[in-house]
This record gives structure tokens, sequence and C-alpha cells, in this order.
């Protein structure tokens, strides 16, 4: 199975915030990126709405049905989102923590605190029930502890954070223990049958080693996609990178 790519489109809408006006479009970016080959959208509605907007959520979900694709929404546990998420009705859902003074997503979820666990166990609940066959994931650490909490929770996959991964490549360091840690990873995810994922600060040169390592079965990159658009279009960006992706497999690690 070739790796799934998922594009990220909130740093569209992040633009179009910027001075307020009705462009870029963040419908025809997701059209762009469906036409370019990518296999589903990503889009965080944020409770301070700095980027992805209520109505945004529904206009790209149209988007995606129309090209029969998966929309990824990332949201926190706040109750008027899980409620958009109801009226929406996405694909997937990946439950992500939330700060409001940051400048993205810093870390995964701290399942290791009893609160946040109860409160991502009961919006799971609700999700569930409220959402015919939703899928969840959840956008945590490659922590054996961590996977174990989630494991608990029966969610269909995680999302590795990959962020600090992402920055010791881009600063030239070492990046071996962060490639065992995955592995480590995933060996006990296989073994529980749930979805192994990987997002946050990657770029098409640090998602190569990570290719390669043929554990991931899905990558959602974002930044970096939109970053590059301003130079070389996003649809050669986006077909770019998916045809790199399709030089390798899931599973042949």
């Amino acid at each position: 199975m070739i790796p799934r790519l998922g594009v990220n489109i909130d740093h569209v809408a992040t633009l179009r915030q910027a001075r307020g006006e009705n462009y870029p479009s963040v419908v025809n970016a997701a059209t762009t990126c469906f036409n370019n080959g990518c296999d589903q959208l990503t889009i965080h509605l944020r409770e301070d709405r700095r980027h992805i907007q209520d109505i945004d959520v529904s206009a790209i979900q149209l988007v995606t049905k129309k090209f029969g694709k998966p929309l990824n929404l990332e949201m926190g546990c706040a109750p008027e989102i899980i409620d958009i998420a109801i009226a929406t009705q996405p694909d997937w859902i990946c439950l992500v923590p939330e700060n409001r003074e940051e400048k993205t997503t810093e870390g995964g979820l701290n399942l290791l605190d009893s609160d946040i666990c109860q409160k991502v166990a009961n919006t799971c609940k609700k999700l569930k029930e409220k959402i015919p066959g939703i899928k969840i994931s959840f956008f945590v650490e490659s922590d054996l502890s961590v996977l174990h909490r989630v494991a608990e929770l029966n969610g269909d996959a995680v999302e590795i954070h990959t962020g600090d991964y992402a920055m010791a490549f881009l600063n030239g360091n070492d990046v071996g223990n962060f490639l065992e840690k995955y592995n480590q990873a995933h060996k006990f995810i296989a073994q529980k049958n749930i979805g192994f994922h990987a997002g946050h600060g990657l770029t098409a040169e640090s998602v190569t080693p990570l290719l390669e390592q043929g554990l991931f079965a899905e990558y959602n990159i974002g930044h970096w996609i939109i970053c590059e658009a301003l130079f070389d279009g996003l649809g050669p960006v986006v077909s770019s990178l998916k045809e790199s992706f399709q030089k390798y497999q899931v599973g042949q690690a």
C-alpha cells in the first residue's frame, strides 16, 4: 500500500484572515489539492478561529464529497467545536491539544493526565454516538506509556507528533533516536490494530526517512506545502510530493 498524503490547508485561510478578504479561497485550494493527487484534506478548527472558520468546515466537506475523498477535522475537546463536528459529519476527527497562546500545536495530547484523558474519552463517546461511522485519531507523542492510554480509548488511529523530529532534521542533527522510537511505537500500535499516522512540521526532505521506514500509513503536511506554493504553485507542489510517495510502500521496512 502506498502511504496516503493528507494536505492541511489551514494556512490558506491564514492568508485570507490576515486581510479579512474572501481570498485566497480554501475551496479552490481543496479542489486544487485533489486535482493534483492528494488523498485527503485536513483542517484544524481552532477555538480562537485564527484561520479556518465555521463556514469553511462545511464548504470543504462538500469538496471532499465531490471527489469521494475524506475530510480529516483536527479539533480540541471544546463543546462548541464538538457540536460543529457533529453538524458537519466529517470522515475523520483527529483530537489534538490546544493552547490559545501557542503559535502552532506544540506537542501531543497528554493522556497521562487523568483529567485530560477523561475529557478525551467523553469526547470520543459523544462523537461516536452522534456521527455514524466516524473514525477518530489521537495526536500524540511516540511514548509507549501514552500509547497504552490510546489503546484503552479504542480509537481508530494515532497521529504521531513529528514536530521535534522535523526540527532536528532541519537543524542537521542526528534523527536516529526518533526513528527508533517510531519503530517501537509502531510495533505496539500494530498489535492493537490501530492505524499509524504522522504529522507536524514535515517537509519533502524530512518526510523521506519516514517513508523509507515504511511505518506510517498516512502523512498530514500543511505549512511547508503552502510555503512552497508561493514559489511553485499549489498544484505542482502537491503533485510532486504525491509522486515522491509513489516510490514507497507501507510495511516495506
